[in-house]
């Protein structure tokens, strides 16, 4: 008997809460009457929120979430949850669920709007290659109405040659060609400094999407692109911020300034190509900026290494010159710089990384390698010393026939360069010879 009434309390201490019979209605006293029948909750009322599926119900799917067949439903299902989060109190779970399922509605409705149809891969329009982008999660802005692009729920496409997005109802509107032409057409800088022109020779419009611009900020505000000069749009110019190469190579002023969406992809797509010649441009920037000299004097080393690579197998074999593959143009010549270059310098990081492939050049040339030793020099002024290399600090070399020799042997000596003399030498004997056969 004791087991059972244990068990028995047992059971009534960890009853489910939710299995309790529903309680009997209260009879009215004799002599009052019947309670009034509840009415059904208007959509504006607290409680009218249970018809929009706001119940705490949190494990079954939301009736009616995203079953609404068209369009009108959909508003009007958006218009009654705005109500209800209205008559909601405010910072309540019921009304943050009602925020949550307002967002999915807005969704469906953004999705049954603009429908993922299908739709092609690859679109050309004004020389961009559009492709169609199938990461859903990342959040862009499209180019063309800067507006949100909702991945999850909208088709979006980026060129693949200067990184243009658009939504795919924004395809065909899009007005402007493709940078990636203008620079493999014509890959040159505007070089001067602003060079603005005033808003009345672009008729107070946009200098790209021909919009009304004013400076009061109606209709829309001008904004001036420190590249180009001109004014733009908000859509056009978003004071997106970029290196301008004009005040970087008179000034040598690495500061952004803000320039338009057009100027900033095409800045982005120079920024590595070799167009600056800066002694043509501004030659007194190498009496004012070190580093530049230092950086000059380490490619003409890389350049006077090079025929020692190209001849030697154990180079060609670990690919040495590979070293420079981001910066090609420094084994090509010692004169064209690319606006990175010019970047890299002021940071400090180019005369780093360039000291290090120096070293490890001249190692292989004068260390590791006994082929490219034996191509050495020795002074023939003194004929004292060590393998004199071109690229040596203390060494000079000859123009008209490339010997090397100490550089204070070279200045000192007043006569001609001893390799010189002889191969002038060996000129006159082979024309003397060649004369007496003809007698």
């Amino acid at each position: 008997m004791a087991y059972d009434e244990r068990l028995a309390r047992f059971r009534q201490a960890h009853q489910n809460p939710f299995d309790k019979a529903p309680e009997p209605a209260e009879s009215p006293a004799p002599g009052e009457p019947p309670p009034a029948p509840r009415p059904d909750p208007s959509p504006g009322d607290p409680e009218g929120a249970l018809d929009l599926g706001l119940a705490e119900d949190h494990f079954s799917r939301p009736v009616g979430l995203l079953l609404a067949p068209d369009v009108p439903q959909l508003r009007q299902a958006i218009e009654e949850c705005r109500r209800a989060i209205l008559a909601l109190p405010e910072h309540s779970e019921r009304q943050k669920d009602a925020v949550v399922r307002l967002i999915h509605l807005r969704l469906k409705l953004q999705e049954l709007q603009d429908p993922d149809e299908d739709e092609p891969n690859i679109r050309v329009v004004l020389e961009h290659r559009f492709y169609k982008e199938k990461s859903k999660s990342v959040k862009q802005t499209c180019d063309k109405c800067s507006a949100i692009i909702w991945g999850l729920i909208q088709t979006w496409y980026t060129c693949t040659g200067c990184y243009y997005r658009c939504h795919s109802k924004c395809l065909p509107l899009v007005s402007k060609a493709c940078v990636r032409a203008k620079v493999s057409h014509q890959a040159e800088y505007q070089l001067s400094i602003c060079p603005e022109s005033g808003l009345d020779s672009q008729d107070y419009r946009c200098a790209e999407c021909r919009a009304p611009v004013s400076l009061r900020g109606v209709p829309s505000e001008a904004r001036q692109c420190d590249y180009t000069g001109l004014y733009y749009c908000s859509g056009c110019h978003w004071n997106d911020l970029a290196v301008v190469p004009a005040r970087a190579i008179h000034n040598w002023d690495f500061q952004p300034r803000k320039v338009s969406r057009c100027s900033m992809r095409y800045l982005a797509l120079m920024v590595s190509r070799p167009v600056l010649r800066l002694r043509e441009i501004n030659p007194l920037l190498f009496n004012y900026v070190e580093e530049l000299v230092e950086i000059r004097k380490l490619r003409q080393d890389i350049l006077l290494m090079k025929p020692y690579f190209i001849t030697c197998k154990e180079a060609m074999e670990a690919r040495l010159l590979l070293q420079l593959q981001d910066r090609q143009h420094f084994v090509e010549n010692d004169e064209m710089y690319s606006l990175q270059d010019l970047i890299d310098i002021e940071a400090g990081r180019l005369s780093c990384s360039l000291t290090e492939i120096h070293t490890l050049f001249a190692k292989h040339i004068k260390l590791d390698c006994e082929r490219c030793q034996a191509k050495g020099f020795v002074c023939e002024l003194c004929k004292e010393g060590d393998v004199l290399f071109p690229f040596d600090s203390h060494t000079s070399v000859c123009t008209d026939c490339s010997a090397v020799f100490h550089r204070d042997c070279y200045y000192d000596n007043s006569t001609t360069c001893p390799k010189c003399a002889r191969l002038s030498l060996r000129k006159q004997s082979l024309f003397q010879e060649g004369t007496e056969v003809e007698v």
